[in-house]
C-alpha cells in the first residue's frame, strides 16, 4: 500500500510540473508576441520668457456713483408722468406731476391774507406816527404778518413736493407709474442711476495693505464683455479691516462712456502693483504635481542604444520602449513653480529658456518615451482667460 501511494504521489507531481512548465511558456509566448508600445503623441509649447505686470486679483460688484429709486414724499394722484422709460434726464428736470390744485387754492388764499395783513400794519403803522394807535397793536399787526407768511411758504412747500424732479443728471430705469395712478408716501416712481463713470467696490487681503495706494491702476472685467478690460483706478481705501474676513475694502472709479457696464455686474478686479518684472512662463496644464514636487516633461533627442548582448542585459529594466537615433523622447524633471496668472505659471528653476516642453499628454510618459509631437490643438494658455460657455 505503502508504495502504490508513493507511485501515486510521484505521478500526481509530476503532471503538476508539467502543466506548470506548459503554463509558464504559454505566458512567455504571449508577452514576446505582444505589440510593443510605439511613440506617444503630445502637444508641446517653448518655454519662453514673458514680461509680467504683478496683480492683486479680486473679485466684486459694480455700483452706481449716484443712484436711488425715486419716490413721492405724500400721497397724491398721478396728473402727468413726463418722461419715457431709459431716457437720460439732467439735475432738476421734472418727473412727475402730481394733482395739487386743491393745495394750490389754498396757498392762493393764504397768500390773500398775508397781503391783507401786509396792508393792515402799514395803514397802522401810518396811524402810530400820528398817535392814534398803540405800539402794541402794531406790534401784533406784525407778528400777525410772519405768521401768515410762514403759512404761505410751508404751502407753497407742499405744492412743491407734488412736482417730482430728478435730484440729479443720470438714467432712467423702467417705470410703472401711469396718469391717473394713485401714490401713497415711499412708493417707487423709477430708478435713477449715474453710471459715467462707474464705481467697483472690491476687497483685498490684509497682507496687500502696503502694497495699495489711491491713484492704482486697475483693470475690471466681467462676463457681459468677455476678454475686454476697462481700466481705471483706486479712488477710496477702507479705513478699517473686517474682522470676520480680514479683507479691507477699496474702491475704483471706471470710465463709462459708452454706458455699457451696469450697477449690480459681478466684476473681476486686478490691481497693478509694483514694477514689471520677467518670468520664464508655461501653460498651467504642463505641470505636474505630486507629493515629491512639480514636474514637468521636456523633449530631448533620442540617444543610440546599446547593442544587445551586454553583461548587464539580464539586469536591465528599460524604462520605456527603444527609440531609433534622431527622434525626440521625454524626459521628467523637477521644476520650482512661482506666481500664477491666469492659465500661466512662472518657472523659477528647472527650465531654461527654448527647451520643448508638454502640455499634454504626460500620463502616457515615462522617462525615455519616444514620442510624436502634434499641437494642431493647444491647451489655454492665456494671462487673462474668460469663461466661455457652448
Amino acid at each position: 500500500m505503502t508504495k502504490r501511494m508513493l507511485i501515486m504521489i510521484g505521478g500526481v507531481l509530476v503532471l503538476v510540473a508539467v502543466l506548470a512548465l506548459g503554463f509558464f511558456l504559454h505566458i512567455r509566448s504571449i508577452i514576446a508576441n505582444s505589440p510593443k508600445p510605439g511613440p506617444q503623441t503630445v502637444s508641446t509649447i517653448k518655454a519662453q520668457v514673458l514680461e509680467w505686470q504683478p496683480q492683486i486679483p479680486s473679485v466684486g460688484t459694480l455700483v452706481a456713483v449716484r443712484g436711488v429709486d425715486v419716490t413721492t414724499e405724500i400721497a397724491g394722484l398721478v396728473r402727468s408722468v413726463n418722461f419715457k422709460s431709459g431716457q437720460d434726464v439732467k439735475a432738476g428736470e421734472l418727473l412727475v406731476q402730481l394733482n395739487a390744485d386743491s393745495d394750490v387754492a389754498q396757498l392762493n388764499s393764504l397768500q390773500a391774507a398775508a397781503e391783507l395783513s401786509a396792508v393792515t400794519l402799514k395803514r397802522d403803522q401810518a396811524q402810530l406816527a400820528g398817535q392814534a394807535v398803540s405800539q402794541a397793536l402794531v406790534d401784533n399787526d406784525l407778528a400777525d404778518l410772519k405768521s401768515r407768511r410762514a403759512l404761505v411758504a410751508q404751502q407753497q412747500a407742499l405744492v412743491a413736493k407734488k412736482t417730482i424732479r430728478a435730484p440729479f443728471a443720470g438714467r432712467l430705469g423702467i417705470t410703472t407709474v401711469n396718469p391717473g395712478q394713485y401714490l401713497n408716501p415711499g412708493d417707487t416712481i423709477v430708478t435713477l442711476q449715474t453710471i459715467d463713470p462707474i464705481y467697483a467696490n472690491f476687497s483685498a487681503p490684509q497682507k496687500q495693505i502696503a502694497s495699495l495706494s489711491v491713484g492704482q491702476v486697475v483693470n475690471v472685467a466681467t462676463d457681459a464683455f468677455a476678454g475686454e478690460l476697462f481700466p481705471g483706478k483706486i479712488n477710496a481705501i477702507s479705513p478699517k479691516v473686517d474682522p470676520s474676513t480680514r479683507n479691507v475694502s477699496l474702491q475704483a472709479t471706471i470710465a463709462n462712456p459708452q454706458r455699457r457696464l451696469l450697477p449690480g455686474m459681478f466684476a473681476r478686479a486686478n490691481v497693478d502693483v509694483g514694477q514689471k518684472q520677467r518670468y520664464l512662463t508655461l501653460p498651467q496644464t504642463a505641470i505636474t504635481y505630486n507629493p515629491y514636487g512639480a514636474t514637468v516633461f521636456i523633449l530631448k533627442p533620442a540617444e543610440a542604444q546599446p547593442a544587445p548582448g551586454g553583461k548587464d542585459e539580464k539586469n536591465a529594466k528599460p524604462a520605456a520602449p527603444a527609440a531609433p537615433a534622431g527622434s525626440l523622447v521625454a524626459q521628467q524633471v523637477f521644476v520650482t513653480t512661482g506666481e500664477t496668472r491666469g492659465d500661466q505659471v512662472a518657472i523659477l528653476k528647472g527650465v531654461v529658456e527654448g527647451q520643448e516642453v508638454v502640455t499634454s499628454g504626460q500620463l502616457k510618459l515615462k522617462n525615455g518615451t519616444p514620442v510624436v509631437v502634434d499641437n494642431r490643438v493647444q491647451p489655454a494658455n492665456s494671462a487673462n482667460p474668460t469663461p466661455q460657455e457652448k
